[in-house]
């Protein structure tokens, strides 16, 4: 009896000891960081890494495509490029030579709800990087020069990357097509008539009411001191004088009432590609990371459902791949999918509905959830690897949602959600009503391809 109980007792103390293991193993690394605002309103967030001799420094404006008004599409991206044409006492193409001639990297870019600006130096530059980014949010060079220059440059990435490439239009389509508000219908690169019809005044006026300490957060990761940063930020930006707020953007999505579609014939194209988008909630919202955990399930990795069903067994597609995105507003779900050669589009979207039907019906699994769980656990690692990522997601966390502690907290909230969650809010969202098909078929393809189901 006493062996027996001494054996119970350390299987009991064993599988404590293996409980704690597990929870630990599904815990991200906390990151220590200061959060504070100077008295123009510039939010400052600092957090130290001492794991080598560099630093990342990220501004993030809050401002994106969402900000632009008809006419003026394109807009918050053009003005990202101007960025970079000299202030006061920088010279044209200046801050990039100086960057990279001490050690350094740079770039900027420009979403639907945010545009940043990001440097990674050696420890001993934060002067510069601070001299650089104050000297433009306080004085950018704004003159017909240097807009007409970048326009033309925004106007040449539109061709490469858009107008001249296979199914350049129907990944522009597929927001146009889903949303009906203005804020996330137009595309973040606008349109050729947009961009030439942008001025000089417009652009002032757009670096007075945006690009205002008031409207921008300062991220620094990496070897540093926090209250000796802190100091530094204070020295190069604390005069800067701050705006009145710029006006609130409403993000509300009318309400839908059945699905949209269109077809595409695209001269680019050699084969077809098959689009389809659903109306999920806002990002940082239970409803979005259970259906950012269903997209993972679906299409993560060889083992993935899609990837299991529909390009293995049944052979109807040649990749498919699922992405929810995480906007300031209502968000997207997409599907992207290429049929196999012989195989029509319709046929595979049906396929593919009939996926997430299985899901509306039948949830998902303990087993699928645990893989899931430990994809997105590697994902948030990975993201923290580079002080550059830490930083820009620190800002981002905190312009899109208030909330940078987002960094510790993310995984967290992907770890709470359940197998229940992940059905409910397939059968709440992926729905007809909220649905949006496009597809796009090489020019010459003949009619009966481009038939609905």
């Amino acid at each position: 009896m006493r062996i027996n109980h001494a054996r119970a007792l350390l299987l009991a103390v064993a599988l404590v000891f293996a409980q704690a293991l597990i929870a630990a193993e599904l815990r991200v690394p906390h990151l220590a960081f200061t959060d504070q605002r100077l008295s123009n309103g510039l939010r400052v967030i600092i957090a130290p890494d001492h794991s080598a001799p560099v630093f990342a420094i990220s501004i993030t404006y809050n401002v994106g495509s969402r900000n632009e008004r008809p006419g003026r599409t394109g807009f918050a991206h053009l003005f990202e490029h101007m960025m970079f044409q000299g202030s006061k006492n920088v010279g044209k193409g200046e801050h990039m030579i100086l960057v990279e001639n001490n050690g350094g990297a740079m770039n900027g870019t420009t979403s639907e709800d945010r545009t940043n600006y990001f440097e990674m130096l050696p420890k001993n530059q934060l002067d510069l990087a601070l001299f650089l980014e104050s000297d433009r949010m306080r004085s950018l060079a704004v003159n017909q020069a240097n807009l007409d220059n970048q326009r033309n440059a925004v106007q040449e990435e539109r061709r490469l990357g858009i107008d001249n490439r296979p199914y350049g239009k129907a990944f522009l389509e597929i927001d146009n097509l889903s949303y009906d508000n203005f804020a996330y219908k137009h595309s973040t690169i606008g349109s050729m008539a947009d961009l030439n019809a942008a001025t000089v005044a417009d652009v002032s006026h757009f670096f007075r009411i945006y690009y205002a300490p008031n409207n921008a957060v300062l991220t620094l990761v990496g070897d540093l001191d926090p209250q000796e940063a802190l100091a530094q930020v204070k020295k190069y930006f604390g005069d800067i004088p701050s705006q009145p707020a710029p006006p609130k953007v409403d993000l509300t999505e009318p309400e839908h009432y059945g699905e949209r579609r269109e077809t595409i014939e695209d001269p680019l194209a050699r084969l077809p590609l098959l689009l389809m988008a659903y109306h999920i909630p806002p990002g940082n919202t239970p409803g979005n990371y259970a259906l950012r955990v269903l997209g993972n399930i679906l299409s993560t990795g060889e083992s993935s459902r899609l990837y299991q069903h529909l390009v293995k067994e049944k052979q109807l597609a040649t990749s498919v791949n699922v992405q929810a995105d995480a906007r300031i507003g209502p968000s997207l779900f997409y599907v992207m999918a290429m049929p196999r050669p012989d195989v029509k589009p319709e046929d595979l979207e049906k396929a593919i509905e009939d996926e997430i039907t299985a899901v509306q019906k039948n949830g998902v699994t303990e087993r699928e959830m645990d893989k899931a769980r430990a994809q997105l656990r590697r994902q948030q690692i990975q993201a923290r690897q580079t002080d550059l990522y830490t930083a820009i997601r620190l800002g981002e966390y905190a312009v899109y949602y208030d909330d940078p502690n987002l960094v510790n907290t993310i995984f967290d909230k992907y770890n709470a959600v359940t197998a229940a969650e992940v059905k409910e809010a397939a059968n709440r969202y992926l729905i007809s009503r909220e649905q949006t098909v496009i597809i796009d078929l090489p020019a010459g393809t003949p009619v009966h391809m481009a038939a609905g189901h």
